[in-house]
């Protein structure tokens, strides 16, 4: 079937898009919260959990306490939610983007993901339903290196993934040096399947 592309340019190398170290994750989100000041990361353990050694206090440690405290250094709390419910759902895709998400390469695993998060997205715009949060940003970044991957076939099945995923990259300043990833319109905005 043929389309315009939703995100112009060419298709990405598969090789070109490698799982994001959590610092450089980390630094993507400073920028795209208008953060100018550069914070240092290290990491920790064997899964290379990132830590943040603030200027007045102990450090954080972890990706999403971390992209939580940017978040109010930047004063845009809005993206952690802005009811007690809508902070709850982002709470849990924060936790989901850790526990599920990080260290899964296993092909069958991104596909029961990715099957699970196509029904999830089937009514709704982002995460949280119509507000955009910070749990839509993280999981873009997690899930960039597995959907850059997928087939024109596969971003057809995972239709509502492919529309929330073209959606979060075009969001300003989100998608930064990461690669655009090519969809077919003529899909991914109509319920013809």
């Amino acid at each position: 079937m043929g389309g315009e592309p939703c995100c112009p340019g060419p298709a990405p190398a598969s090789s070109s898009c490698r799982k994001m170290a959590a610092a450089a994750e980390l630094t993507l989100l400073e920028k795209s919260l208008g953060l100018s000041k550069g914070n240092k990361y290290s990491a920790q353990g064997e899964r290379q959990i990132p830590v943040l050694q603030t200027n007045n206090g102990p450090s954080l440690t972890g990706l999403t306490t971390i992209a939580a405290h940017l978040v109010k250094q930047a004063n845009k709390e809005y993206l952690l939610g802005s009811t007690a419910e809508e902070k709850a759902i982002v709470q849990q895709w924060l936790e989901y983007r850790v526990t599920r998400v990080d260290g899964h390469s296993n092909k069958d695993d991104i596909r029961t993901l990715l099957k699970d998060l196509n029904s999830y997205l089937e009514d709704k715009v982002y995460l949280t339903g119509y507000n955009f949060t910070l749990a839509d940003i993280l999981l873009y970044y997690g899930l960039h290196r597995f959907i850059v991957d997928l087939t024109v076939q596969e971003k057809e099945k995972y239709l509502n993934v492919s529309r929330w995923f073209c959606h979060i990259q075009h969001y300003p300043g989100i998608r930064q040096h990461l690669s655009v990833v090519v969809f077919l319109k003529n899909r991914l905005y109509t319920n013809s399947l």
